[in-house]
């Protein structure tokens, strides 16, 4: 069983930064790709940013050049660095990644519980 868990989230002022933070733990054999989506109310998740196994990363347009993401040195664990943060970048931030738990097993998708980050102007 794997379990995605989160921290790092808060209220802060526009142009100020946050980072979180996200660990995936239990039987992880690899991970093919751990990113970020963002969900405000009424709308669907939205990817922010993913890394990839082989370091490539991701963005959404309106974050590029002030969110960037990061393996830590356990390859389990993804950061994401909010710098210069808008009011825009405001929603529940969800960890996701793509893990096989086995050689030979498929590989699925699994979610963190949610951080919610929230930037006042």
């Amino acid at each position: 069983q794997v379990q995605l868990v989160e921290s790092g989230g808060g209220l802060v002022q526009a142009g100020e930064a946050l980072r979180l933070s996200c660990t995936a733990r239990g039987t992880i054999f690899s991970i093919n790709h751990i990113g970020w989506y963002r969900q405000t109310p009424g709308n669907q998740r939205e990817l922010v940013a993913v890394i990839r196994s082989g370091g490539w990363t991701d963005y959404a347009d309106s974050v590029k050049g002030r969110l960037t993401i990061s393996r830590g040195n356990a390859r389990n664990t993804v950061y994401l660095q909010m710098n210069n943060l808008k009011p825009e970048d405001t929603g529940v931030y969800y960890c996701n990644a793509n893990i096989k738990e086995g050689w030979g097993t498929r590989s699925d998708d699994y979610w963190g519980q949610g951080t919610q980050v929230t930037v006042s102007s």
